[in-house]
């Protein structure tokens, strides 16, 4: 910092400084816009109650042995999801089976409607590269799992 600045040098460092501002990464202006395009505050958030990742501890893998299937369940007051991500697909069942259809949302701003079958059984190919959730709509509440990152 200069030890004596005129006002010119000091409105150009500002002008600086609001420039810089300004031209924010573009994946932090989205991810902030989407905290309020998908904020839906009739839905009933299905939280992670299960991560096999979580549930390994520090010594998974010591062995040298490898799991080849990563588990989640997402837990609501109406609603269990369950989820398997398997080489090439997650494999999801809802529990109680009433939902005819899963949406899965991307962060990317795209749905996709899968129809679940008479268990509630799902599968959504391939596995998504980026972060996801699932809803789940029915005539009854709305629910939404937490954010996944595959």
């Amino acid at each position: 910092m200069a030890a004596s600045w005129d006002d010119d040098e000091l409105f150009e460092a500002l002008r600086e400084v609001f420039r810089a501002a300004e031209d924010a990464p573009p994946n932090v202006v989205d991810a902030g816009k989407k905290v309020f395009d998908l904020h839906e505050p009739d839905a009933e958030l299905a939280q992670l109650s299960y991560d096999s990742l979580a549930s390994a501890g520090p010594a998974a893998g010591v062995r040298g042995d490898t799991a080849t299937v990563r588990a989640l369940t997402f837990s609501s007051a109406h609603v269990t999801v369950e989820l398997e991500f398997t080489s090439d697909a997650v494999l999801g069942q809802v529990v109680p089976p009433r939902y005819p259809a899963i949406t899965v949302q991307l962060s990317g701003g795209t749905d996709t409607v899968l129809p679940a079958d008479e268990i509630g059984c799902f599968s959504i190919r391939p596995i998504p590269a980026m972060t996801f959730r699932l809803r789940c709509e029915n005539d009854g509440p709305t629910v939404l799992t937490e954010w996944v990152v595959p």
